[in-house]
């Protein structure tokens, strides 16, 4: 199973789970602040204090997640054991978030968060993973990744839409944050068994070395990784940047209001999902960095011609969604070659490193939208920009806006397109990685199947479900 094409249902199915799993953190950055602020009483301090406790949590527990992972090997398989744990543990935090009553406090909803989190990192986490070791082929992981970020977008898109569908029925938005809990806890169950239906995870092959904290540093260090890890600071810090000063740029710039804005937006993760498969397709003939470098170079364009644009409706939506065709290529591809690069980390080192490695491209998000979000609006500060002024701010507090919106994201993407451009590990480099671990692999094997490897550690060299090998009795 670990080395045939997968069918496009097949891919679909096991991708939906990134539809609650994405869903279930766009409603609590951009709609929980606000909800617990102005219905339920909550003091803004308080949430904020509450919301920036829960980011330095979470940078922490994702490293320490990855490295547990590496550890721990079960007759289930290494990583599908970590996203059915994380599905209850998500859904009785989301509960706990999303229908919460007046009269909570700033430890309540830091209590309930990190609770949360875990569960979706538990499950992100264990599916990202999952896909390196059922995907080995460099061509191959793409198409699922591709198919993950797709479902990302579809998940955004509709978690966007429900607050509009809630209030044209007449609802509160009280009622709209609700309805958006419920949706993706009603998600959570089905798209998991979905995706274990769909995708087997093959055993994990390794030394019988157990993997360690100076395996996570030696492998922090090496140059390929530290490549990826900075192209995906800069694409996710970019796109970031631009979403959070969407807002106050066309209110400040052309008086549009928040509704209006937020339609724009739809439009760009519209042209994102429309993109998701051209990223693969390109990435298979050109290679991934070259892709990548392509998307990049196409993003920082667009954001520029935001300056530049006619002042109309037309022109704004026809933008977004030019702009947004790129914005899955980051997601997309940056894990593929991670997972690359797992290989590579495994022929040298004979330790599976998986949930270290996609540990690491999960921090450099986070830290990427806390640069992007703590950053700007340090800025702004600094140059009197008043959020409640609109277009009545000064001429030098709107153009400083204009410049944060446009121009900052652009070089972000122009410099990632140049650091992705020198990565080495193309399609011929990996099929020599794969041969060298196939060739490895199998002589293991042979002996394996004289003479059985004992269990080292948690995380032996040969599982019960290893092929090629006898079942391991107990002593």
């Amino acid at each position: 199973m670990a080395t045939e094409r997968h069918s496009n249902w097949r891919l679909a199915g096991f991708a939906s789970l990134s539809i609650p799993l994405t869903a279930m953190m766009l409603p609590v950055t951009l709609y929980l602040p606000n909800y617990y602020a102005t219905d339920l009483g909550v003091s803004l301090s308080g949430v904020m204090w509450a919301f920036a406790a829960m980011r330095i949590f979470d940078l922490a527990f994702d490293p320490a997640l990855g490295l547990v992972m590496d550890r721990v090997e079960t007759r289930f398989g290494r990583f599908r054991p970590w996203v059915v744990a994380g599905v209850p543990i998500a859904m009785i935090g989301l509960y706990m978030l999303f229908m919460a009553e007046p009269g909570i406090t700033p430890i309540y909803i830091l209590g309930w968060m990190i609770f949360a989190m875990i569960g979706q990192s538990m499950g992100q986490l264990g599916a990202m993973a999952w896909v390196a070791q059922a995907a080995p082929q460099y061509s191959e992981r793409t198409r699922v990744y591709g198919w993950m970020q797709a479902m990302t977008l579809i998940g955004m898109l509709v978690i966007l839409t429900l607050p509009v569908i809630v209030a044209k029925l007449g609802g509160s938005d009280a009622l709209g944050v609700q309805v958006m809990g419920w949706l993706v806890i009603g998600l959570l169950p089905p798209t998991v068994l979905l995706a274990l239906k769909s995708l087997p995870e093959p055993p994990v092959r390794s030394s019988g070395e157990v993997a360690g904290w100076q395996h996570y540093w030696a492998m922090i260090r090496r140059p390929n990784v530290l490549r990826l890890l900075g192209t995906d600071i800069l694409l996710g810090t970019a796109p970031t940047l631009a979403g959070t000063l969407l807002f106050f740029y066309y209110q400040a710039a052309y008086g549009i209001d928040r509704g209006e804005a937020a339609a724009f937006l739809l439009f760009y993760f519209v042209g994102g999902l429309v993109g998701a498969p051209i990223w693969p397709l390109l990435a298979k003939r050109i290679g991934k960095h070259r892709a990548l470098t392509t998307a990049a170079v196409i993003y920082a364009f667009f954001q520029v011609l935001v300056l530049v644009a006619p002042n109309n409706d037309g022109a704004r939506i026809a933008l977004m969604f030019l702009a947004g065709l790129p914005f899955g290529a980051g997601s997309i591809l940056l894990r593929s070659m991670m997972a690359d690069v797992r290989d590579e980390v495994r022929l040298e080192t004979g330790v599976d490193q998986s949930g270290m490695l996609f540990s690491l491209l999960s921090g450099t998000i986070k830290i990427g939208t806390t640069i992007a979000v703590s950053g700007s609006l340090a800025i702004l500060t600094a140059v009197g920009f008043d959020a409640k002024a609109g277009t009545a701010n000064s001429e030098q507090a709107v153009t400083v806006l204009g410049l944060l919106f446009t121009l900052a994201p652009a070089a972000m993407g122009l410099i990632a397109a140049w650091l992705i451009s020198g990565h080495k590990l193309d399609a011929a480099a990996h099929d020599e990685i794969r041969r060298r671990l196939d060739e490895r692999d199998g002589e293991e094997d042979e002996r394996a199947g004289a003479e059985p490897l004992p269990n080292v550690g948690l995380s032996p060299a040969w599982s019960a479900e290893a092929p090629h090998t006898e079942p391991l009795k107990p002593k």
